[in-house]
């Protein structure tokens, strides 16, 4: 069974008193993504939801579009828990640009490609039309929100989270994870895998800063506005500016900034 949390001792200081205690630690392991007998990929992550993982990755990286394109994903036969196999439908087949050239770090979401050019192949869409109107009101109540429901973070403080809102700001769905892009591979998938998609009636909200990895996924998922508690990246801002996404940052204290797609926000139209 997956674990995302051990415990382990420490020894604890507080001013000139020490003392002996346990801690807890988000749990960090590899997973392997095999399709067919290929290694695909290997990429450190939270055990949990490998499943979401796995499909999110997958539709990330181009080589799905619908859920209907898996044909089978499962473990080893062995039992091996960390190593996912998956049978795409028909023809399809991993792009040689997708292959990744050593193992993802936990850190990493474009980590592995074999060159510059190849973070062009999967081309961020360009966004529909659409009416979506949001009161700032609405952006306020999402990392509150994001915040009380990530259960594993509280224990360990050591994880980032990716959240789905609807338009009303209801939370939808959390994954959390020690890897920012890994959670959002887990949101899309969660949302893949229920047939939830596509996302263009979603808002995405991150933990940390919104780079240019972060904004490529909630792109190819239709995701029209996403929120980040830190700071975007100058590549994040313009992709987004390019594809017509709402981009918003520093999501604290009351407060936020707005870099692109201010047309949704009332008050900005």
């Amino acid at each position: 069974m997956n674990v995302a949390v051990v415990p382990v001792p420490v020894g604890r200081v507080e001013g000139c008193a020490a003392s002996r205690a346990d801690d807890l630690l988000a749990v960090e392991e590899a997973l392997e993504i095999r399709l067919g007998h290929r290694s695909l990929s290997i990429t450190m992550r939270t055990p949990g939801n490998d499943f979401e993982l796995t499909t999110g990755f997958l539709h990330s990286e181009g080589m799905i579009r619908h859920i209907e394109q898996i044909r089978s994903m499962g473990r080893l036969s062995d039992g091996g828990a960390n190593v996912v196999v998956v049978e795409l439908d028909g023809e399809l087949r991993a792009p040689v640009q997708a292959q990744r050239n050593f193992p993802m770090t936990s850190a990493c979401g474009v980590c592995g490609k074999a060159s510059l050019q190849d973070l062009e192949v999967n081309a961020c869409p360009v966004l529909p039309p659409d009416d979506i109107q949001l009161s700032p009101e609405i952006i306020h109540r999402l990392p509150d929100a994001l915040r009380s429901a990530q259960s594993i973070f509280e224990s360990t403080g050591g994880l980032h989270a990716a959240a789905l809102f609807d338009l009303r700001g209801e939370l939808e769905c959390l994954r959390e994870d020690i890897g920012r892009h890994n959670a959002v591979d887990k949101l899309v998938g969660a949302a893949l895998l229920e047939r939830r998609t596509p996302m263009s009636k979603s808002l995405l909200l991150v933990s940390g800063r919104a780079s240019f990895e972060l904004v490529q996924k909630a792109l190819v998922a239709g995701i029209p506005v996403m929120a980040a508690v830190g700071a975007p990246s100058s590549l994040a801002v313009a992709t987004a500016k390019r594809s017509g996404m709402t981009l918003i940052g520093f999501l604290r204290n009351g407060r936020f900034n707005v870099y692109t797609g201010s047309h949704r926000i009332l008050g900005l139209a």
